[in-house]
């Protein structure tokens, strides 16, 4: 246990040291977190601490070798699974940093994680069973590798996504880091036990520059290393143990993360926004809006994760069911804070779901509608053909009335009305639109209006105003002025539909309706 304690109290004085000198380095090189409407924080701060957890961590561990003791000679050895984690947290820690450099896509940064973690996968860092004491022993197979990397990229993002206030994503690090050491060293685990307390180390040394007014940010750098590295560990300290022992007491020490990213995730995907679009409905977010300053709010987070976990450990003594029901007993604190804070919301989140599913078939019918409109539009030889298909998209597109103005020769031209018989005015609500289209027919104009009713969405009426649009964009002006052309005389062709259209106007029209479906000449 001195050993321990050296390597601890070592990393705390290094990380004293390093954090200011990484402050300084960040503001010589510009990398600073400007605030903005999505941030809290209100005076640039420099935003590369994680290189103040890293050079720490490596140092101390680099202590405990000089110290030298039989029983960590694992550390000294290397055994290739912490080796190749160690190593693949780094390559995490180097992308999130030119991320904080450069910006990089988020895409870019995932698919950085997804090759770390299927590195850290050949290198024997996997979940290769799901056993229970007392329960049941599954063996994975294959789907080690794609559980593995799903866990260890979900647990990296969680901690990157939960680092929205000054010394929060630390100190949830805090507490997880301590919790695995514990897990680690009960477990005989010693070289991953040095690891843990020269990270845990390194994270106390750290709070004390990025706790509110925070001088100093984690950045990308140090969010995704903490996340990875952590993840890592709780699989390795699975081989001793229960899998789901050491993973579940993993997942009640992250817990805030963790489900704020689902509950993220679910909330971005009812609004239909990219999953990697920044809001400010995250769990700190929340708690803030509740009147808590950021002290308090970090300090509640910290106290329920601390309680999470202290409840988790218990699953270490208990067999059997009980494993489940400790589980349960840990994540109520965890599910009690999000519903304090307004973060889950399941009836809301479920009428968000039925109103998302209506306006996805509702757009999947449109889109359908649309492809067939353009099949016909295709097919018109004739201009009487062509009105027809004009009339028929209308229909289809719940339209009530449509105009279209045709400017013919020598001044003469005439207007082409239709009205639905489905729809009429009083069904609701109208929106008034017009095409002026930019293409002319032989240098005349050709303009079309059209009254849509507003029977559901706003977005469903814009949709179904643009795909009309698109239509006539892509078919009126080309189509119409060939079949114009193929016609004697503007005049004539008009004639010709408008005989046609007054008989079906007054064959469809409700009795004592007033249809101006004829020609009006000017």
């Amino acid at each position: 246990m001195t050993v321990y304690g050296v390597i601890f109290f070592s990393a705390v004085v290094l990380a004293l040291g390093a954090t200011p000198l990484a402050g300084k380095l960040a503001r010589l090189m510009r990398i600073i977190d400007r605030p903005g409407t999505r941030k809290v924080h209100s005076i640039a701060t420099p935003r590369i601490g994680g290189l103040a957890l890293v050079v720490p961590m490596l140092a101390a561990a680099a202590v405990a070798a000089w110290v030298g003791s039989s029983w960590h000679q694992g550390l000294l050895t290397t055994q290739r699974p912490l080796a190749g984690l160690l190593g693949c947290s780094l390559f995490v820690c180097l992308a999130g940093l030119v991320d904080d450099i450069l910006n990089i896509r988020p895409r870019a940064k995932l698919l950085a994680q997804i090759a770390a973690a299927a590195s850290a996968c050949a290198l024997g860092v996997r979940i290769e069973t799901l056993s229970a004491e007392g329960l049941f022993s599954l063996q994975l197979d294959w789907l080690a590798w794609p559980i593995t990397i799903l866990w260890m990229v979900a647990m990296t993002n969680a901690v990157n996504l939960i680092d929205g206030l000054d010394g929060l994503a630390a100190g949830i690090s805090t507490i997880a880091a301590a919790t695995m050491a514990s897990l680690a060293i009960l477990g005989g685990q010693a070289a991953l036990a040095v690891l843990l307390l020269a990270l845990l180390g390194s994270l106390v040394g750290f709070m004390f520059f990025n706790y509110n007014p925070a001088r100093i940010f984690l950045g990308d750098c140090g969010s995704t290393f903490l996340g990875f590295f952590l993840a890592g560990a709780a699989v390795i300290c699975t081989t001793p143990t229960s899998t789901l022992t050491a993973l579940g007491i993993a997942f009640l020490a992250l817990g805030i993360p963790v489900l704020d990213t689902v509950f993220s995730m679910v909330r971005r995907m009812l609004d239909r926004r990219s999953l990697f679009s920044p809001d400010r409905g995250h769990i700190h977010h929340r708690l803030m809006e509740m009147g808590l300053t950021q002290r308090r709010a970090v300090l509640a987070m910290c106290l329920v994760t601390l309680l999470s976990s202290g409840i988790g450990m218990g699953m270490l003594v208990v067999r059997g069911p009980a494993l489940a029901a400790v589980f349960l007993l840990g994540m109520a604190p965890l599910l009690a804070v999000f519903r304090l804070a307004g973060a889950m919301r399941l009836r809301e989140a479920l009428q968000a779901f039925r109103a998302n599913r209506a306006i996805v078939r509702d757009a999947r019918q449109q889109q359908q509608s649309f492809e067939e409109m353009q099949l016909r539009f295709r097919e018109a030889a004739t201009l009487e053909q062509w009105w027809r298909a004009v009339r028929r998209t209308a229909r289809e597109m719940r339209f009530a009335r449509l105009s279209i103005d045709l400017d013919g020769k020598e001044g003469r031209g005439w207007k082409l009305n239709w009205t639905s018989h489905q729809h009429d005015a009083t069904d609701g609500e109208g929106v008034h639109v017009a095409f002026p289209l930019a293409r002319r027919l032989g240098g005349l104009p050709l303009k079309v209006e059209a009254d849509v009713l507003v029977n559901g969405s706003l977005e469903s009426v814009g949709r179904r105003v643009a795909l009309f649009g698109r239509l006539l964009d892509e078919y009126a002006n080309g189509n119409l002025l060939t079949l114009l052309d193929q016609s004697s005389d503007y005049v004539s062709a008009a004639s010709e539909i408008r005989a046609q259209e007054q008989l079906k106007v007054m064959e469809t029209l409700p009795a004592g309706a007033v249809s101006d479906a004829a020609q009006a000449r000017r």
